[in-house]
């Protein structure tokens, strides 16, 4: 089974909003540029995840998004079904089709199964657990409230 783009985006920029939110909101511009991401693309997934209640915007000058929740309240699959994608692996499972075969399906309980099992595990994690993975794996080598070495400022040269 394969997550689509959609859901791959979406954790990827709760997760960089959670990172990087702790100074106030965050620009979705910020997050795109970061996760190369189309902001458009962007803007429709937070859409969603702004109705489902997992993120809020804030308006104004030195507005942005923000998690509505504590990120250890935030799960991955919450991300994942409030973008609107299924956690069954076959299609006849998730709602969406009918299945000429349901009522004498060999495979119907293995599949459901299946499914069961992948909602249970991205349900048991959440955001704060990734982001202690990340940082005592390295992968948040910089403080969060300095600005990565890309958007430091440098001096003007030219006049020396």
């Amino acid at each position: 089974m394969r997550l689509s783009t959609r859901a791959h985006y979406a954790v990827r920029a709760v997760l960089d909003l959670a990172l990087h939110s702790n100074h106030g909101p965050v620009a979705i511009q910020e997050i795109a540029r970061r996760q190369a991401i189309s902001p458009s693309y962007l803007e429709q997934l937070f859409v969603k995840l702004r109705r489902g209640n997992l993120i809020r915007s804030i308006r104004g000058s030195r507005g942005g998004y923000q998690l509505a929740r504590p990120a250890e309240q935030v799960h991955l699959a919450d991300i994942i079904q409030l973008v609107d994608e299924p956690l069954q692996p076959v299609a006849c499972l998730d709602g969406q089709k009918d299945c000429d075969l349901a009522d004498r399906c060999f495979t119907q309980n293995i599949w459901r199964q299946l499914g069961n099992h992948i909602h249970s595990f991205l349900s048991s994690i959440t955001l704060d657990q990734l982001l202690q993975e990340m940082r005592q794996n390295g992968v948040i080598a910089h403080r969060v409230d300095e600005p990565l070495m890309e958007d430091r400022k440098e001096p003007n040269n030219a006049l020396q």
